[in-house]
């Protein structure tokens, strides 16, 4: 294991250890950032590519996986702002052809409150799984260069019995982000990868953050991501870096950097980037699992933090901040060659951010949240 810290002051050995533990954990490869009271500290430890010696770079580009669901609440809340969409308004309203129950708002697809079946898949309380498209398995990897178009997606989720009555409760559900892409683009004319320039990346000059769209393509230098996977009694490991995620639409497509996200979420934290009223309604939690509006808010023994982590085989990311912006870290994980079915995935994951959670913010975590699971998928 190789370790390369880019230091901006002092050097930090608990943060080295934790990358350390991280990659002793099974994942291939890690980079780290992290603003605090210290000043900024970025690190990675690992390998870039397996079979290489090469840490992963610590400006290297990475898919970020369902942190986009904040980039793309951020773009539906600045339209908020801009009179162009109305918050509690049916979706409906802007999305007539899919025939949405009435009742289902734009703060209940930003909140997961919608109840529209997941068009990745259900996993129900009973142990029963409904599937969506491929995610995983041979199936997964046949579809790597497939592209899914959104409406598609959506018209999948539609035809399968809803989780509940709109309003009623809080599920996880990648479909409401698939609908909020399409609702950006109705009422601007314009692509989502165009109003996410216009209204972000431009102003916070994020030059290394990237709307994909069904491009496989990630831009240099980046490390390497790899799925290991069972098929017909063998396993396999297959390199997922050059992939095709229109599967997962605006629910989780962007590649950035470690340094765009810090910037990204402190200016959103701070106020740069939305009215108060409605920095103040994103993070307004749903009481089951402290879900805002594209975000997470957390409460632990170190006080609020405020994320939103994200991930598919292959990739994770981590994003946190304190509630103003001060305090930040963002990170990149890769999987590769490690025997780690999808629990031991996930269950690694929970361990890292934990350790990093601790190591920054000094406190100790409460439950865990659902992106645990979900960085695995």
């Amino acid at each position: 294991m190789s370790l390369s810290p880019t230091l901006t002051g002092l050097d930090r050995p608990e943060l080295r250890k934790a990358m350390e533990e991280i990659v002793d954990s099974g994942f291939a490869g890690v980079q780290l950032r992290v603003h605090d009271e210290r000043g900024e500290w970025a690190g990675s430890a690992g390998v870039r590519k397996l079979g290489e010696s090469a840490e992963p770079p610590t400006n290297g580009h990475f898919r970020i996986g369902s942190t986009t669901k904040t980039f793309t609440a951020t773009v539906v809340l600045r339209l908020v702002a801009e009179g162009k969409i109305g918050l509690d308004s049916p979706a409906d309203d802007y999305l007539p052809e899919f025939g949405l129950d009435r009742r289902i708002t734009v703060r209940m697809l930003l909140q997961h409150t919608s109840g529209l079946f997941n068009h990745t898949g259900e996993y129900y309380d009973d142990g029963t799984v409904a599937p969506g498209i491929p995610w995983q398995g041979q199936e997964y990897v046949d579809h790597q260069f497939h592209t899914y178009q959104p409406e598609k997606l959506v018209r999948l989720a539609l035809s399968k019995p809803a989780r509940f009555e709109p309003g009623t409760d809080w599920s996880y559900s990648n479909t409401n982000y698939v609908l909020a892409k399409l609702l950006i683009e109705e009422v601007t004319g314009r692509s989502l990868a165009e109003e996410t320039q216009r209204l972000i990346l431009r102003p916070l000059g994020l030059s290394g953050t990237v709307v994909p769209g069904a491009s496989p393509e990630i831009p240099e230098p980046h490390a390497h991501g790899y799925y290991r996977y069972e098929h017909a009694g063998q396993w396999k490991v297959v390199d997922v870096t050059r992939f095709n995620v229109s599967w997962i639409s605006a629910a989780g497509d962007m590649i950035s950097t470690t340094e765009d996200l810090h910037t990204f979420f402190s200016a959103l934290m701070s106020g740069k980037l939305l009215p108060d009223t409605l920095l103040a309604e994103m993070r307004t939690a749903h009481p089951k699992l402290g879900y805002g509006l594209g975000l997470f808010v957390e409460e632990t023994d170190g006080g609020t933090i405020c994320h939103h982590n994200g991930g598919f085989f292959g990739w994770a990311a981590l994003m946190y901040s304190t509630p103003d912006g001060g305090k930040t870290l963002t990170a990149s994980l890769t999987t590769g060659d490690a025997e780690l079915d999808f629990a031991a995935t996930a269950e690694a994951f929970q361990k890292a951010r934990q350790r990093l959670i601790r190591e920054v913010f000094r406190g100790r975590q409460a439950e865990p949240t659902h992106e645990a699971a979900e960085s695995a998928q």
